[in-house]
């Protein structure tokens, strides 16, 4: 598949080391997702943390924050609880049993659904290009950064439960993240768990650990500098990563140090949903206020596709480099359709205080 077709079919760009992926229609079943038992009312806060609220400066710090990150504002947050790490395969394998969901990346692309949010013109594609799939990495040799189709390819049949397509499995990383997760996918898990996204903020908010204007949940060092931090692409991206970690692709949760708020892969392993819309000039629309629990614009513009509307991705993943991306700081943004997932993108959950 050429980049063009790919841009084309608005299969969503990741401006930096994210991933770009095909749309697909979801299926919302809403209320019918939200199975209430009294063993999960007791447990339903095992595994959070209680973040305490407060006020930040949110936004971006240091030479390497982009436009959409700036300027820096002031914002203040509720007290809300948060998992303590991402949502892994057990969690997620037990959401599907008991509800018989399908995720986003098991279904067929639907045209007559994506067609409308591409630029007017843009002819049908192959019935081929439009099977169940999701997006794949693949490690190569180049020079140019530009051109993110090198790395990127579409896979059919590549799931949460098949992470690389046919005859792969997780099978032994029950307590790995869950990836080729939308954000319908995780919308409709939060349902059937009585919890919800957070929002852009608080992802920040907690992200930061209770530090001031530092670059990174754990402070201001560099990722590669002293002990291992986060699980992240090492060496030169994207044809060789050293694995200093120990790991090439996702990590089992807690398998790094947590920030001050005892929150596990706030920075690296897979790239997590947030709540909101996604606009480039958020930050300067809201420069003036004092935003108290903000839940983000009302509606999403990326200037590098009007045509989709996205929602904002946090954290940063095993495949972000300081070289190319730096995803894993504080402040970073990305953004994909709400309809798009890949092999590095998964989701923790939040809860408010009552």
């Amino acid at each position: 598949m050429n980049k063009n077709f790919i841009i084309a079919l608005s299969i969503i760009l990741f401006a930096s080391c994210d991933s770009t992926v095909a749309k697909k229609t979801s299926t919302h079943v809403g209320s019918e997702l939200k199975v209430s038992s009294n063993e999960r009312e007791k447990n339903i806060k095992k595994g959070m943390v209680l973040v305490q609220g407060g006020e930040f400066m949110m936004g971006g710090d240091g030479p390497d924050a982009k436009q959409d990150e700036l300027p820096k504002h002031k914002v203040f947050v509720n007290s809300f609880w948060m998992d303590e790490s991402e949502v892994t395969n057990d969690q997620f394998q037990e959401f599907i049993d008991a509800t018989g969901y399908v995720t986003t990346a098991e279904k067929p692309i639907d045209w007559n659904e994506i067609k409308d949010m591409l630029p007017p013109g843009t002819p049908k594609p192959h019935d081929s290009l439009l099977a169940p799939s999701s997006l794949i990495f693949f490690e190569t040799k180049t020079e140019d950064l530009t051109d993110f189709t090198q790395w990127w390819k579409l896979k059919r049949n590549a799931n949460w439960k098949q992470p690389f397509g046919e005859n792969s499995t997780i099978n032994g990383k029950g307590n790995h993240p869950v990836i080729h997760i939308s954000w319908d996918d995780a919308q409709e898990y939060c349902n059937w768990a009585g919890k919800r996204l957070p929002t852009e903020a608080e992802f920040e908010y907690a992200s930061r650990g209770g530090l001031k204007n530092n670059l990174y949940s754990w402070g201001n060092e560099p990722v590669n500098i002293g002990i291992l931090k986060a699980n992240i692409w090492e060496g030169k991206f994207p044809s060789t990563n050293e694995t200093n970690d120990n790991f090439y692709y996702t990590a089992p949760v807690k398998s790094f140090d947590p920030n001050q708020y005892g929150l596990y892969d706030m920075a690296g392993n897979v790239w997590e949903w947030c709540s909101d819309w996604y606009h480039y000039e958020y930050y300067n629309m809201v420069a003036n206020d004092f935003s108290k629990n903000p839940k983000g614009p009302s509606n999403s513009y990326d200037p590098m596709e009007p045509y989709s509307p996205k929602k904002v991705i946090r954290g940063g993943s095993f495949l972000c480099n300081d070289s190319y991306c730096s995803g894993f700081r504080n402040s970073m943004r990305m953004k994909s359709t709400a309809d798009s997932s890949s092999l590095h993108t998964g989701f923790r959950t939040v809860m408010d205080v009552e």
